[in-house]
């Protein structure tokens, strides 16, 4: 069994009230649903939309060559724990993103929900213990389901269990910020699992740390990255979607060099500092000037979060004043897309001559991994140590520290400089790196954590 908020499938309903069936999005679904396809295995998520919950009243559902079981969880109890607890509380501590001289407050109204995080997970945890034949293997996916291990543990002892945290792990200093006893309960939920799994060591090391002075005992752990999934990148590097967007792209930017990235508008991404690194490099490189574009290829994220909605905003502020004050007749600095437009974004990928990806910090970063394998002119990977997948690609990457703007620009001023054969070299090594591993490999490794 796969349990994840997100699930392999989403429903709508047609001109007759019937509903209908796609292949959902996002990293987790195109690498796993694959291999779902025909599997003797069931993924259990939440309804998200309508049409998700009407699906969610017909039981489990078999499209796409998937079976699927969507809960309709109360919708009050739905936005305290996701968007209250996971998106603006743990993604927050996890990713350092406080401002704590400000935030966070911990009042009554997160105690609700808290209160509304353990029930969702206690409402996953017992759809899994209907479900789950005796001594199935229970693959529960991220942060937004951490206490479901202590429910499975009581009630189903004869499943395998195992959680995967997809994000980064808060050193115990950030921890800490929680209310000792939500700390506590996050940490033992975790730990009543039998293994949880990281995408790099650094984010396990952080788990064990937190645990040892909680006096939480912790579970086996393991440390598995995601790969990206090598046929979907280079099946949408090859469709005629992708070739008109990389049409639109070359027209737009002629024969510069382009400067490319592609995230979504997401507070830990550290967009407006790439930004404002650009406008650094112009400044100060002035030789850059109409010979290179920055094409941003970005889409909205978390738009219940007030936070996201003004950050949005400083990235748009902050690409008007780039082009208002650089831009002439003939040259437009930065080309912004703020549209999720996968297609696009991979056209962007193969066409960049340098692939900035500068987070605050990241659990590991697809971008990167399918920018090796997509590009067609050795880009150079511009690349922060706080991105997870450092471990795997630092070496053959410029390195890059996420809050110094002015090093910043002098990176993307080397990699632009860059000889044809560094450049090369690089870009070669890269691929090899990520075409090293498959999501089966993932899949094998959690499979194995399970029941090791």
């Amino acid at each position: 069994m796969i349990v994840s908020n997100r699930g392999p499938l989403s429903f709508t309903t047609d001109d007759r009230g019937d509903l209908v069936a796609r292949r959902g999005a996002g990293g987790l679904v195109s690498g796993l649903a694959p291999l779902m396809t025909g599997a003797e295995a069931t993924w259990i998520a939440s309804a998200i939309s309508d049409g998700d919950r009407l699906a969610a009243g017909r039981g489990t559902m078999e499209a796409e060559g998937l079976r699927a079981r969507l809960l309709a969880i109360d919708p009050e109890t739905y936005r305290q724990a996701y968007d209250l607890v996971s998106n603006e509380t743990l993604w927050f501590i996890h990713h350092g993103l406080y401002d704590l001289p400000r935030a966070p407050a911990f009042n009554g109204d997160f105690r609700d929900a808290w209160l509304a995080y353990r029930r969702l997970n206690e409402r996953f945890a017992g759809a899994v213990a209907e479900d789950a034949p005796h001594g199935a293997v229970v693959l529960v996916q991220d942060y937004h389901l951490a206490l479901m291990g202590h429910h499975l543990a009581t009630d189903r002892p004869d499943l395998a269990t195992v959680h995967f945290t997809h994000t980064p792990f808060a050193p115990p200093d950030w921890l800490g910020v929680l209310p000792d006893q939500v700390a506590s309960e996050y940490l033992s939920g975790m730990a009543a699992f039998n293994a949880c799994g990281f995408h790099t060591q650094r984010w396990a090391d952080e788990f064990l740390a937190n645990c040892r002075p909680r006096l939480v005992s912790p579970p086996r752990t393991f440390v598995s990255p995601l790969p990206a999934d090598i046929d979907d990148a280079r099946q949408t590097a090859a469709s005629p979607a992708c070739a008109a967007a990389l049409a639109e792209i070359e027209q737009q930017v002629g024969d510069r060099r382009v400067i490319g990235r592609s995230d979504r508008i997401e507070l830990s991404k550290n967009l407006v500092r790439g930004f404002l690194a650009y406008d650094d490099l112009l400044s100060r490189y002035p030789e850059w000037r109409e010979q290179v574009v920055f094409v941003a290829s970005v889409y909205p994220s978390r738009q219940g979060v007030a936070d996201y909605v003004r950050y949005q905003d400083e990235v748009e502020d902050a690409v008007a004043r780039i082009n208002e004050r650089w831009a002439n007749p003939s040259w437009q600095p930065v080309i912004l897309y703020t549209s999720d437009d996968y297609p696009r974004s991979v056209a962007l990928l193969r066409r960049a001559d340098v692939l900035l990806v500068n987070p605050i910090r990241d659990g590991l970063n697809l971008v990167a991994k399918e920018g090796a394998l997509v590009n067609e002119r050795d880009a150079v990977l511009c690349l922060s140590p706080e991105a997870g997948v450092w471990a795997e690609l630092g070496a053959h990457a410029l390195e890059l520290q996420p809050f110094d703007v002015a090093g910043t620009a002098d990176t993307l001023d080397r990699a632009l400089r860059m000889p044809a054969d560094d450049r090369r070299a690089r870009a070669t090594a890269l691929r090899e790196v990520v075409e090293s591993r498959r999501p089966a490999d993932w899949l094998a490794d959690q499979m194995a954590a399970a029941t090791g």
